[in-house]
């Protein structure tokens, strides 16, 4: 697809990305690697402004939503990627799953707080000013957020009510610029108060507008087959650190396994905030919640 075919068929961009989202409400390959995060002050207050982007070329949707599990057992850490993600069975999922059925609420405790699945979205975006790294704006950047920010943006596209217009904050004429302000709330980052920008152009020059376009990361590679582990890792790994017996190399998870996961002590699990989400013990991500994970995870072993 040429620039200018993607500059012509914004309103069909829009309607595709709508369709998407309604797909997601209803329903990366290089860790940290150019990925911009915003940055707080001691209080835990901070601000930004950045701008989503289109889809890179080649490319149909401008983010990926990707699904991790993050908890600590007696062998260690398990920072991974689930398969979900990619619509494959996930062995910590199948034992969540299990777990949550078998119909007493320890069990159900324990999903809730130790091993959910959490979802995140990534997205490349145009720094416009980075307060703390002004070194950091003008530049694109692979940008990770949660379930509130991705909230904002689903409500520009599909506005609540009749007199609000349909904007589609990833287009590079008639977008927004994104005011993200962080506050610390109960100890947790708070994105409440980010807002969008009225609609306006970018920059005011197409063949600029054409290089950040050219110069974006490839979304689709990072939720491609080849950089999630197998089940069979997965499930190795899961019985390490919940330090299970035998059968890791059994295609699912039974419930004889399940049965020893409830002799293990509780593993100490990060602090995690529990919206609602897509199933019972799932939970959406915040930054602050991967910047927590990525510190353990340099500490964990792969």
């Amino acid at each position: 697809m040429s620039f200018a075919t993607m500059k012509k068929n914004r309103q069909s961009n829009l309607d595709r990305l709508t369709s998407e989202l309604s797909k997601i409400n209803t329903g990366p390959a290089r860790d940290d690697d150019g990925f911009w995060k915003p940055d707080v002050d001691k209080s835990g207050n901070g601000s930004a402004i950045i701008r989503f982007l289109p889809a890179p070329n080649g490319e149909d949707v401008p983010f990926v939503r990707m699904w991790d599990h993050g908890f600590q057992g007696p062998g260690g850490w398990f920072i991974e990627k689930s398969l979900t993600t990619l619509g494959e069975k996930c062995p910590v999922s199948e034992y969540n799953s299990m777990l949550w059925n078998s119909g007493t609420e320890a069990d159900k405790t324990f999903v809730r707080t130790k091993t959910k699945r959490r979802l995140s979205f990534i997205s490349n975006i145009y720094v416009v000013k980075d307060p703390s790294k002004p070194e950091n704006e003008g530049k694109v950047f692979l940008y990770k957020f949660g379930k509130k920010i991705f909230d904002k943006i689903n409500d520009k596209m599909a506005p609540e009510f009749d007199d609000e217009d349909a904007v589609n904050p990833f287009d590079l004429w008639q977008g927004a610029n994104f005011r993200l302000k962080i506050r610390q709330v109960e100890g947790y980052r708070n994105y409440d108060k980010s807002e969008f920008d009225s609609p306006a152009a970018l920059l005011d020059d197409d063949e600029a507008l054409e290089s950040l376009w050219n110069s974006e990361r490839s979304l689709s590679d990072i939720v491609d087959a080849k950089n999630f582990k197998s089940y069979d890792e997965l499930k190795s790994k899961l019985y390490r650190v919940l330090a299970l017996g035998g059968g890791q190399t059994a295609n699912t998870i039974t419930a004889n396994e399940i049965a020893e996961v409830k002799q293990v002590p509780t593993p100490q699990a990060a602090p995690f905030v529990a919206p609602a989400a897509t199933t019972p013990w799932d939970e959406q991500s915040n930054d602050d919640e991967e910047d927590g994970l990525s510190f353990f995870k340099k500490l964990a072993d792969n």
